[in-house]
């Protein structure tokens, strides 16, 4: 029978909590400062209280315990958000790019591993690691440069979820190993047909479930957002234990869970509130994976640490390059979509946990890595972050990742140029109105757009439209327009309205370039610089409502 805790004790570990929460949100605060991801300031929290500087956390079973449920919870999102329609609708150039990656990072991680001396396990164990990316904080930096839409952002998360299948399916080869142990080769052949058995049924049961009873379970549920936050919550914990249980981990357990309630139409409901929870939750795992670590360990292995970060934050990227330069791309589109491989993720440090859980590797591989993840996700923050200017400075050596005929991008955009007279890019609420009402006016028209999504959408509506991106100078260099009357953009961006006027003037073009803008003193920079019309959609729109009410109170009186 355990023994009761005393209050004061209760108190302690409460007052230790609010100090240790309080440190995370001084130390995140000047991480979001320097534009660092989180997961970065919290391994320093843990480092900073940990035994290895202050020595400060006593309540370790607690952490372990919230850091353990965060760890399950990050699994059921993915699984929530790994929709069977996204799976089936994986463009080739993601299959291609994230196989690809996959494939090269572990069997040279793999070499480089051995040459350092490492025994086949752990290398296999390290090679693997650096092959995960974190979609966590790629989703976020790419929505925060609104990129997230564009060419290289749709495909990067395509092979994001090439990569998450791939998490899943190391975790469950792992956890299948921590029961053979001690077992001859027949033995653990037939217990890893009677795991591979009970996960088949585990997903036969899962697949009914989706059928015939989670959809009308979350239809009652969805009654109380609460109530459906709680179930989420225990139907992933619960499966989690389950997995845990019969042999083939928590995390594939929770995966399910996740991944049963995809194709529901509450998921995006209960992936927003469990957002919060998770990102607070996986605090403490980053938090306990910090104070883990020692100096001494983490200085022995620095060495080891920054050949292995090189080659994340330059093979990684280099390989998807080549991958979508043979497929046609251009080397830009590339470029911006291999910097988001370019570091390791949180699940590379749970696999390397699990790892030593069933003592496979020693905590030096941890240190191994987590010193790899702190590299490689501090420096390709900053590489994605500032990805448009070090394209522009690394551009002539890149060249080799470019066909001569990039034809995935441009050769539709030439083909229907030849039929347009106006050109309109960015096809969003105003320009994809504008295009319509030209079309509709037996105006020649041509939308380009950066979002294959809404490219599609518009074609579906009968416009003629193409790839397009208005930040690749490349790509307007090469776009034969000089039969073209005007040439329209209608994203309202200094920047870019500023590069597309002075490539039209640097090639003569003769028709005449409007643009969108949203302030009056961007559009008397844009005068200067040439620019025929400016279109101010808020004002205009202003304008044209008040004359309408003018016009009905005058019939009126």
């Amino acid at each position: 029978m355990p023994l009761p805790v005393s209050g004061e004790q209760m108190d302690h570990v409460y007052y230790e909590f609010a100090a240790l929460l309080f440190a995370s949100a001084v130390v995140g605060a000047i991480a979001v400062r320097l534009r660092q991801p989180l997961i970065v300031a919290f391994i320093l929290v843990g480092i900073l209280v940990g035994p290895a500087l202050l020595n400060l956390i006593s309540a370790e079973s607690e952490i372990e315990l919230l850091a353990e449920i965060g760890v399950t919870v990050l699994l059921f999102v993915v699984g929530l958000k790994l929709d069977m329609h996204l799976v089936r609708h994986l463009g080739p150039v993601a299959l291609a790019t994230g196989l690809g990656q996959l494939l090269f990072t572990i069997v040279f991680g793999f070499l480089i591993a051995t040459g350092l001396g490492m025994d086949w396990v752990k290398a296999t164990y390290v090679a693997v690691a650096l092959t995960f990316s974190s979609t966590i904080i790629i989703v976020k930096l790419l929505s925060d440069k609104r990129e997230i839409d564009s060419l290289h952002g749709r495909i990067a998360m395509g092979f994001l979820i090439v990569q998450d299948i791939a998490v899943v399916v190391a975790m469950m080869v792992v956890g299948s190993m921590s029961a053979s142990d001690g077992m001859d080769v027949e033995q653990t052949g037939m217990l890893v047909l009677g795991i591979i058995a009970k996960l088949a049924a585990a997903v036969v049961l899962v697949a009914v479930m989706m059928r015939y009873v989670l959809p009308r379970l979350m239809e009652l549920l969805a009654r109380s957002p609460e109530l459906m936050l709680v179930f989420a919550i225990a139907w992933g914990t619960s499966l989690a234990a389950v997995g845990d249980v019969i042999g083939f981990s928590k995390e594939v357990g929770a995966f399910l869970a996740g991944f049963s309630l995809a194709s529901t139409r509450y998921r995006e409901a209960v992936n927003a509130r469990l957002s919060s929870i998770r990102d607070f939750l996986l605090l403490f795992f980053f938090v306990h994976l910090g104070s883990q670590l020692e100096f001494a360990a983490l200085g022995e292995e620095l060495g080891t640490a920054l050949i292995f970060a090189a080659f994340v934050l330059i093979g990684n990227p280099l390989i998807v390059m080549a991958i979508m330069g043979v497929m046609g791309y251009r080397r830009r589109t590339g470029f911006l979509a291999g910097l988001t491989v370019a570091q390791i993720s949180e699940f590379s440090i749970i696999f390397v946990a699990m790892g030593i859980a069933l003592g496979h590797v020693d905590d030096n591989t941890l240190g191994l890595i987590t010193l790899v993840g702190i590299i490689t996700i501090t420096l390709s923050t900053y590489m994605i972050l500032y990805s448009h200017k070090l394209f522009d400075v690394l551009s002539p050596w890149l060249k080799p990742f470019e066909r001569r005929n990039p034809f995935r991008e441009a050769e539709q955009a030439q083909e229907k140029v030849s039929q347009a007279s106006v050109v309109v890019f960015g096809l969003g609420r105003y320009g994809g109105r504008l295009a319509a009402q030209l079309r509709a006016s037996n105006v020649g028209v041509l939308g380009l757009d950066f979002d294959p999504e809404v490219i599609r959408e518009a074609s579906r509506a009968g416009l003629n439209v193409a790839y397009g991106d208005l930040e690749s100078r490349d790509f307007i260099d090469h776009l034969e327009i000089d039969d073209v009357r005007w040439v329209i953009s209608s994203i309202p961006d200094l920047k870019l309205n500023l590069n597309l006027a002075e490539a039209l003037q640097e090639r003569g073009f003769r028709g005449r370039l409007a643009v969108t803008v949203h302030h009056e003193k961007d559009a008397d920079i844009l005068k200067h610089a040439g620019v025929s019309k400016i279109l101010r959609p808020y004002r205009d729109a202003a304008d044209y409502a008040a004359e309408m009410i003018c016009a009905t109170a005058a019939d009126a009186s």
